[in-house]
């Protein structure tokens, strides 16, 4: 795809996140008041990470126009840390934490709504904010990943950053149900003590599947070969 169309498509995907944030922070919910506030939960986090990448995606495209037939050495050293920045933020966090929520929250979801998002939400949050933090994410993600090629780390390093993202994650759940005695998920009120060991460690496990899924898309999608 040509650069002019990529980058419309990066700063329309830029301002729709930033739509959805503004409008989600708007909300006067009970939640959004208590310890950790919108940061205790994943689906909120995972839209800040979107935005910030798609922000990257929008200055990496101003920058190589910006570069384009110039011949400082500096500029493009600068450009090339910035491409690796973005493929990072792709690889390990924009692509895997959000393909998680998106299956994660709608599986929940479909097998019992008051587990992961209580009917009571439907007075504070409309539908369309909801697809909005909830399922526009995936298409978005995998649009990215078909007209942009991303340069993947080490799969050692990658798994590796992964794991650090949702294993400090889920120090976060459990540090704020020490402090305020609640957990973050009603799901999480219905587990014992070893069920939520497993659904922990059944969450870390598939979010690197979904690393390693993303390695294997974007491979296969830009295989020179093929």
């Amino acid at each position: 795809m040509a650069l002019v169309p990529c980058q419309v498509l990066h700063a329309a995907i830029l301002l729709s996140y930033c739509s959805i944030l503004c409008n989600y922070k708007a909300i006067d919910m009970p939640a959004h008041q208590t310890y950790g506030g919108s940061w205790k939960f994943l689906t909120f986090i995972d839209l800040v990470i979107q935005a910030v990448f798609f922000g990257i995606c929008v200055l990496t495209d101003l920058s190589s126009l910006l570069t384009k037939g110039n011949d400082s050495q500096e500029q493009e050293r600068q450009l090339k840390k910035l491409i690796s920045l973005r493929d990072w933020v792709m690889a390990v966090l924009a692509f895997p934490v959000g393909v998680f929520v998106v299956t994660m929250f709608w599986s929940i979801y479909m097998y019992d709504r008051e587990l992961v998002y209580p009917k009571v939400l439907d007075n504070f949050i409309p539908a369309w904010l909801n697809h909005g933090m909830h399922t526009t994410v995936l298409p978005f993600v995998l649009i990215e990943m078909r007209t942009t090629h991303h340069q993947y780390p080490s799969r050692s390093c990658g798994l590796a950053a992964v794991c650090t993202f949702t294993i400090g994650y889920i120090l976060w759940v459990f540090w704020i149900h020490h402090v305020t005695g609640v957990w973050v998920y009603p799901i999480l009120e219905h587990l014992s003590p070893g069920a939520k060991i497993i659904f922990f460690a059944g969450g870390t496990v598939i979010i690197n599947i979904f690393y390693l899924i993303g390695e294997v898309l974007n491979n296969y999608i830009w295989d020179t070969q093929k």
